[in-house]
């Protein structure tokens, strides 16, 4: 059972919404580096913003509403809690998807090369910002578990590891765009985020359903030995 105090309730959706907002400008400042830039993985990046920050809404949504209601059963509580974790999984797996689709979609014709410095720029303010809330999510999952809060540390380590990535491909754009290595560091640098991205939505799912399943046997378990009414 993950049955928080109010004051840690509150310190838990507020750190959802603050994540949520600080998320929204991410798509349309990555989508103009793309139009700036003509970068496989900052394309990539741009796709995978916009899936998540779909999944950090509803995982924001689902908290507030488990968290102010007053009457909920473990068994529902434990049902929309695995919706929005589930969905933070399918987000990061979706996004792996989508980016190796664009990256194979550009090995025989793609040319690195543009202003790359705006999405440098944003990549490492994304690097900052998604570090921290790593490991703000981190200590939160340790001080009490809850799959939403539990998704969202393995959606922001992610997100770290890509910002990472990305930085790294645009950097190798910046210094030479000409170069045949730069090329394949572009593409390479998608590959990375593909992988961890795949990597990284199978662990949170799995995770989620493997705690959720041992909550709902908790509570079936705790029904069942309630005595009978007279």
């Amino acid at each position: 059972m993950n049955v928080f105090t109010k004051q840690q309730a509150a310190s838990r959706e507020k750190t959802l919404l603050v994540a949520l907002l600080l998320s929204m400008w991410a798509p349309l400042a990555t989508g103009i580096a793309v139009i700036l830039s003509h970068s496989t993985t900052q394309l990539a990046d741009f796709i995978r913003r916009s899936v998540e920050l779909i999944a950090l809404f509803v995982s924001w949504f689902v908290f507030r509403a488990i968290m102010r209601k007053e009457t909920i059963s473990q068994g529902e509580k434990a049902r929309m809690e695995r919706l929005a974790s589930l969905l933070t999984a399918a987000a990061l797996f979706c996004s792996g998807i989508v980016i190796l689709i664009v990256a194979l979609s550009r090995l025989t014709d793609f040319e690195p090369g543009g202003n790359v410095y705006p999405g440098m720029a944003i990549a490492f303010l994304g690097l900052v910002t998604n570090s921290w809330f790593w490991r703000r999510y981190t200590r939160l999952t340790r001080e009490q578990y809850n799959p939403i809060i539990d998704a969202q540390a393995y959606l922001y380590r992610a997100k770290s590891f890509v910002d990472l990535c990305v930085l790294a491909a645009l950097t190798a754009v910046a210094i030479n765009p000409a170069h045949i290595v730069t090329r394949y560091v572009d593409l390479l640098g998608s590959v990375a985020v593909v992988i961890y991205l795949l990597w990284s939505g199978y662990n949170s799912a799995r995770t989620t359903l493997n705690n959720t399943s041992s909550t709902v046997r908790q509570v079936t378990k705790t029904v069942s030995e309630q005595p009978p009414c007279s």
